[in-house]
């Protein structure tokens, strides 16, 4: 894995960041420091048209960075400050998501793969925000992690597989005795629902993060996945 990491720095250390701020950020509530990654896409066809809404004052909306579909990160607003890019959600105990996370737009439509080089881009930033700021590969997640059945970015085409394999995203480890499905996920940082009818949202955002092959009601692969992944959490703290 940390030849794998030398690899990529020389594959994208040469990559310039493009500066192209934003008006929509503040500053970080409580004095909090990122601890989270959250990663979305854009759902739109054209990255110049994603950068326009980004950085348009009128859509109060904006995010850390982007990253196109050739590899090209643009720097929308410096991490010390807070992006307006989680909205309402919650993760672990965090339910200010913007004033604990470093938001990452990807050049995407929700419909197709994230290209090769969007994703060794991407991984070259996410291990860069991770060193910064000393964030867990358990806590580089989605948006439809925090906010289920609201969002479903980055969805079940992105390559989650990718970041695991480098250690820059929480992998499952089925080793694990404890097959509660529902116990697990809360440990893992997702948020159970009171109703009912509101679980199947969460079981789609944990399957877009760790199953994007099953489908269905909820079955033993969910299950044992998500006791996999709370066994890889004691690497993590």
């Amino acid at each position: 894995m940390v030849k794998e990491l030398e690899k990529l720095n020389q594959l994208v250390g040469h990559l310039k960041i493009i500066s192209n701020p934003s008006p929509n950020f503040g500053i970080r509530k409580n004095n909090a420091c990122p601890s989270i990654i959250v990663l979305h896409y854009t759902a739109m066809d054209r990255v110049n048209d994603a950068l326009e809404r980004l950085c348009n004052p009128a859509t109060e909306v904006s995010s850390h960075y982007l990253i196109d579909e050739k590899g090209t990160i643009f720097l929308l607003v410096d991490e010390e400050y807070r992006a307006w890019h989680a909205g309402q959600g919650k993760w672990g105990d965090c339910e200010d998501i913007n004033s604990s996370s470093i938001g990452i737009e990807l050049s995407n439509s929700g419909d197709t793969p994230f290209s090769f080089f969007l994703m060794e881009s991407l991984a070259f930033l996410v291990n860069q925000i991770m060193d910064n700021w000393s964030i867990t590969p358990n806590n580089v997640i989605g948006h439809s992690d925090l906010a289920p059945g609201r969002k479903k970015d980055p969805g079940r085409h992105f390559d989650w597989a990718r970041l695991e394999f480098l250690g820059l995203a929480s992998k499952s480890t089925p080793i694990n005795s404890n097959y509660d499905f529902w116990k697990n996920i809360e440990k893992i940082g997702y948020t159970v629902p009171a109703i009912e009818d509101q679980k199947v949202d969460v079981i789609e955002a944990f399957r877009a993060r760790h199953c994007q092959n099953n489908y269905g009601p909820l079955n033993e692969k969910d299950i044992f996945m998500a006791s996999g992944v709370v066994k890889s959490l004691k690497n993590f703290f």
